[in-house]
Order: structure tokens, then C-alpha cells, then sequence
């Protein structure tokens, strides 16, 4: 099931009918119970990423499951509430690619109009060179920047991140 356009019927405190209602001049109807007054925000979800480099080659993960089955993508994954970014980056990156990272930077932020993630990429070392497939993951390699699958990318965020990335090195590099 597709939950990015569900509409949330019940007051999540009291229990009482949600309807859309202007609570404040100039900005967007909000949901609003009928009971108790509670207005449920629909607030962004926060993707955490890192971009991994091994050996002068950036490590990337096929996905074994939706939404992107099939296709290539940087380790990465929802955020947990109480959870830092950076924490999460480096779950995400061991759940999926079964390595232990170091965060060293800030890639950049992505988001996208009508989307619900923000997704934000960091830039990681390696702990150990040792990597291999998750459970949510059908392969896993690392790709030197002119290899890179680029038609076979999951997500805009994972290409305009590298793209973003190999662009950065480069110019680094020079």
C-alpha cells in the first residue's frame, strides 16, 4: 500500500473525527479534531544517508525491496525519533551494508516539492573495508565515479548527491 497521500480520519489523542480547517490566516488548511481542538501536523519524514568512499570508488547498494527494488542506490534510511542524524546515517549504512562508518561531513540536503523526505547525505570512512548485503539489500559494490550506474539510480536525492559528490572530489582533487 501507498501511504504517501492518506488522509488521517481520527484524532490521535482523543479519538474524535479530523477535518480540514484554516487555523491560522495565510497558511494551509490543517487537520483538526472536532472533539478535543488537536491539530495533527503532517510534518516531513528525515532520511539519513552516507556517501562512503573505498579505495577512490563510492559505495552503492541494490535494494531488495520498495519502494526502488532492483535499483541502485547510497546507504541510507529513516531517522528514528530521539535519534540524531548523524546516528542514523551510520545505523542505516550498517543495517544495509553490514560496515562500520565514521561521519567526516555534510554532503547536502535534499527535498522536493509534493515529496514528504528530507533527505540528508553525509560523507563517511570506512571503519573497516569489510562490507556485504544486508536484509534489505540484494548486492552490494563499490563503483569508481566514471562506473557509476547512473540509468539504474533509485531516487533523484541518490543522483543529485552524487552527482554533487564526484563533482566535489574532483574539483578537490585538482
Amino acid at each position: 500500500m501507498n501511504n504517501r497521500n492518506v488522509e488521517f480520519t481520527y484524532c490521535p489523542v482523543c479519538g474524535g473525527g479530523l477535518h480540514r480547517s484554516v487555523v491560522k490566516e495565510g497558511e494551509k488548511a490543517r487537520l483538526v479534531c472536532t472533539r478535543c481542538g488537536y491539530i495533527h501536523y503532517l510534518d516531513p519524514k528525515v532520511v539519513a544517508c552516507t556517501l562512503v568512499e573505498i579505495e577512490g570508488g563510492i559505495l552503492l547498494l541494490k535494494r531488495a525491496i520498495d519502494p526502488g527494488k532492483g535499483k541502485w542506490v547510497v546507504p541510507g534510511g529513516f531517522v528514528d525519533r530521539g535519534e540524531t542524524v548523524e546516528a542514523a546515517a551510520v545505523r542505516e549504512t550498517k543495517e544495509e551494508c553490514c560496515i562500520d562508518v565514521r561521519i567526516t561531513r555534510l554532503a547536502g540536503v535534499y527535498s522536493y516539492p509534493g515529496e514528504i523526505p528530507i533527505i540528508i547525505f553525509y560523507e563517511a570512512s570506512p571503519v573497516s573495508k569489510n562490507f556485504g548485503v544486508g536484509d534489505e539489500t540484494a548486492d552490494v559494490r563499490v563503483f569508481p565515479p566514471d562506473e557509476i550506474p547512473w540509468l539504474d539510480l533509485a531516487f533523484p536525492s541518490t543522483r543529485q548527491a552524487l552527482e554533487n559528490y564526484v563533482e566535489r572530489q574532483r574539483k578537490e582533487k585538482q
